[in-house]
């Protein structure tokens, strides 16, 4: 029997983990980086072993390292986790080398399946070879892991090499597996899966669909289950092609098999030979635990014959330390508050006054509705995201309450195109125009010395802030009777955290927390502005500025200061959260000076380079 579980991973899904081993009186093992020191899942470990460095190559990737924390800190098994060594079959023969237990599908099947080309041959489906122009447009691919990870469309030939180039790098980083191949891409098509869960004794259930249609970068934002829309037939035969799979390879534990369906057909992508990022939305349909299935499937408990029926329907939406209105560039800083109303389960590695730093998946939380029938789900979710207070680094927060409200996925007809068609509006900038004067106020109050309102009239009073992007000049004044005006609004109240506002009859009532020049009004974030703007540029025309933090890890092949540029020709690449980033050039000209060479750590803002524009 398992009596200490070390898991091979970080952040959300160590911290998932570790919630069911206390649960059925597991110890716990975390292992860390030292970025991750003061981590949630090393904080809430029994015990957390350290793996010296910051990149995941060095830490995280580092198979012989965790071996050994494991057998340092007395556990006797291994959970994966997802991501990282989670699909390695050499990584779970050194645990099973070592005497530990391996909570996953055994070594074969994960060589096996995990690469996607040794999957597709073993189905007799092998990717194509060499891509010609008529097979465009097709996807480039990670064989080793998943997550968008390693992943590009090529549209054109000529961009082919250069996107395998940058391909292979994101896979090295991420998985230490560089392999990478080609499939046809098909557009708008629908991403559903299948849950399957093995015992060592035969049985292998398929827990029903998911669908998670709705990515980014090719990595799931929106998930639910079950699948909406799917034929009975249909459904049957993603069952059957799932559990054939998996029996194929002697599989056992949890895994997911991955399909694209287009025009009623379904499509094999892929075996994932590991737990799901997505799996809270099985759980819920099923009342099950995945987690306490695969320890107890690896302590060699057999299954039922049948899985328990489903119940209901489960929509997730995951949390990101991102800007989808600025390329989906991730952020970072420091997360002040993370509260989410209790109607909806919330898998987090963070919380309260924790840094979300450069080296990870900028992944903050995985929110997740369980309701009688899908739109009750849907509007649970939306509800609960719209409600929840998310003070610090710029995240998705407001495109997933609005895609859940979307007339496409509320009807059940989104695909993976979504973002793509309709990025623009659920991006466009929708600011609560009295925020800055509820702000104004709140801040008014705080600063007053007798911590409310001197009883005499004064002059108005201004303050700036920038909101969405543009600036905003507000002004109130204090009246004899001790009360706050502003032109066309009632203040009903205003202290350092409450400001009640009455605009033509209807209340409004704000929540207002600050953090240095940062404030939140409720679901608005405001930055406070110097009374006196200084008027000197910052920067000189044709400046290139780093937009997120990161690393730079390419410089383009040739390309030196003096070199003629053309517009859109990619000249810098940055690597931030495990994926890459190209910087280009914003117009026709010369490349005037290259601040940053590979290697080299940059801050948002910092000066990459200056293009100056051909006459």
């Amino acid at each position: 029997m398992i009596t200490s579980v070390l898991v091979a991973n970080r952040g959300e899904i160590a911290c998932r983990v570790f919630r069911t081993c206390r649960e059925l009186g597991i110890r716990t093992v975390a292992v860390h980086s030292d970025a991750d020191e003061d981590a949630l899942h090393a904080r809430v470990a029994d015990t957390a072993v350290r793996l010296p460095g910051t990149a995941p190559a060095d830490t995280y990737l580092r198979g012989d390292l965790i071996v050994k924390a494991a057998l340092a800190a007395g556990a006797d098994a291994v959970h994966p986790g997802y991501g990282f060594l989670s699909e390695n079959p050499d990584f779970a023969r050194a645990v099973l080398d070592a005497g530990l237990v391996w909570i996953g599908p055994p070594p074969q099947a994960i060589e096996a399946m995990a690469s996607k080309t040794r999957a597709k041959r073993l189905l007799g489906l092998a990717p194509p070879g060499e891509v010609t122009e008529a097979d465009l447009p097709v996807l480039v691919k990670a064989a080793a892991g998943g997550g968008g990870r390693g992943m590009r469309v090529v549209r054109r030939l000529a961009d082919l090499d250069r996107e395998l180039t940058a391909a292979r790098a994101e896979a090295r980083s991420a998985f230490g597996d560089d392999e990478v191949f080609t499939e046809p891409y098909v557009e708008n098509g629908r991403h559903v899966e299948v849950q399957i869960l093995a015992d060592t004794h035969g049985t292998v259930w398929a827990l029903g669909t998911r669908d998670c249609s709705l990515q980014r970068r090719h990595q799931k934002v929106v998930e639910e289950a079950p699948a909406p829309g799917l034929t009975p037939q249909l459904t049957r035969e993603l069952h059957d092609t799932a559990v054939r799979a998996a029996r194929a390879v002697g599989y056992t534990g949890a895994g997911t098999v991955e399909f694209l369906v287009a025009d009623g057909t379904a499509h094999f992508l892929e075996m994932n030979t590991r737990l799901q990022v997505e799996h809270p939305v099985t759980e819920a349909v099923y009342g099950i635990d995945l987690v306490a299935l695969q320890i107890r499937v690896a302590e060699g408990h057999a299954l039922e014959n049948d899985p328990p029926p489903a119940r209901g329907h489960a929509v997730e939406a995951r949390l990101y330390a991102e800007d989808p209105a600025n390329g989906w560039a991730p952020q970072t800083g420091t997360l002040h508050r993370l509260a989410v109303p209790d109607t909806v389960r919330l898998d987090t590695g963070y919380t309260d006054g924790d840094p979300i730093g450069v080296h990870y998946d900028p992944l903050i939380a995985k929110a997740i509705a369980h309701a009688p029938t899908r739109a009750e789900a849907i509007r649970k979710l939306a509800g609960a995201l719209e409600q929840a207070a998310i003070h610090g680094p710029v995240t998705n927060r407001d495109l997933l309450v609005r895609s859940l409200r979307h007339r496409e996925l509320t009807s059940a007809r989104m695909d993976t195109g979504f973002y793509g068609r309709h990025l623009a509006e659920l991006t466009r900038p929708a600011p609560d125009p009295y925020a800055p004067l509820a702000a104004a106020l709140a801040d008014a109050h705080g600063r007053s010395r007798f911590g409310g309102w001197r009883n005499l009239p004064s002059q108005p009073q201004t303050k700036r802030y920038l909101m969405a992007g543009e600036e905003h000049e507000v002004r109130y004044h204090h009246t004899r009777a001790g009360g706050l005006e502003a032109d066309g609004v009632r203040v009903l109240h205003a202290d350092a955290a409450h400001v009640v506002l009455e605009t033509d009859g209807l209340r409004r009532t704000y929540t207002i927390a600050r953090y240095g020049d940062e404030i939140h009004v409720n679901r608005t974030v405001l930055r406070a502005l110097p009374r006196f703007p200084d008027p000197t540029p910052q920067h000189a025309p044709g400046s290139l500025l780093a937009p997120m933090p990161g690393t730079v890890v390419r410089i383009a092949d040739g390309l030196t200061e003096g070199a003629a540029v053309q517009a859109g020709q990619p000249l810098l690449w940055l690597e931030a959260m495990k994926m890459q980033h190209q910087i280009t050039a914003p117009a026709t000209g010369t490349l005037e000076a290259l601040h940053v060479e590979p290697g080299r750590q940059v801050e948002p803002g910092t000066l990459l380079a200056v293009v100056t524009t051909t006459p």
